[in-house]
């Protein structure tokens, strides 16, 4: 058997992580896109992004997750989402203020339609969402050490 094959859960959860972890990825960057015209948004987006990586850990185990996704991956996506989120509210400074709208608006109720929200929201997505992995990685890291004290 390989190393793959004995972290981790059962066959059933790890085939049925297989088929899911996909579609709640790209749901949740339905939900980021669609946040300026319906319910959802960056905070809400990122959260469901980072299920889906939290998921993929629970069924193989952290070895498999962190060669999908290792830390420094994290905490780059992490600290890109905060000067993306920064860059956008200084780029309102060359009209004149803080955080102002310096895109196109367009037409009401369309994808395109927000100016610079949807930008700030793929900013904040990708804070909460790398952030939120990152704390469920110091969890996960934080129990195996516990685990070896023992």
């Amino acid at each position: 058997m390989s190393k793959e094959h004995e972290s981790g859960m059962s066959v059933i959860v790890k085939t049925i992580t297989r088929l899911t972890v996909g579609l709640i990825f790209l749901f949740g960057i339905y939900i980021l896109v669609h946040g300026h015209v319906s319910p959802g948004g960056g905070f809400a987006g990122g959260v469901i992004i980072a299920l889906s990586f939290v998921h993929l850990m629970l069924a193989y185990g952290k070895e498999v997750s962190f060669k999908k996704l290792p830390r420094a991956v994290v905490h780059f996506f992490e600290s890109f989402g905060a000067l993306m989120f920064l860059g956008i509210a200084l780029l309102g400074f060359t009209s004149g203020y803080f955080f102002i709208n310096f895109i196109s608006k367009g037409q009401p109720f369309k994808l395109f339609s927000a100016g610079i929200i949807p930008l700030c929201n793929i900013a904040i997505s990708l804070k909460v969402g790398a952030g939120l992995f990152a704390i469920f990685l110091a969890l996960v890291l934080l129990k195996f050490e516990a685990e070896k004290r023992k």
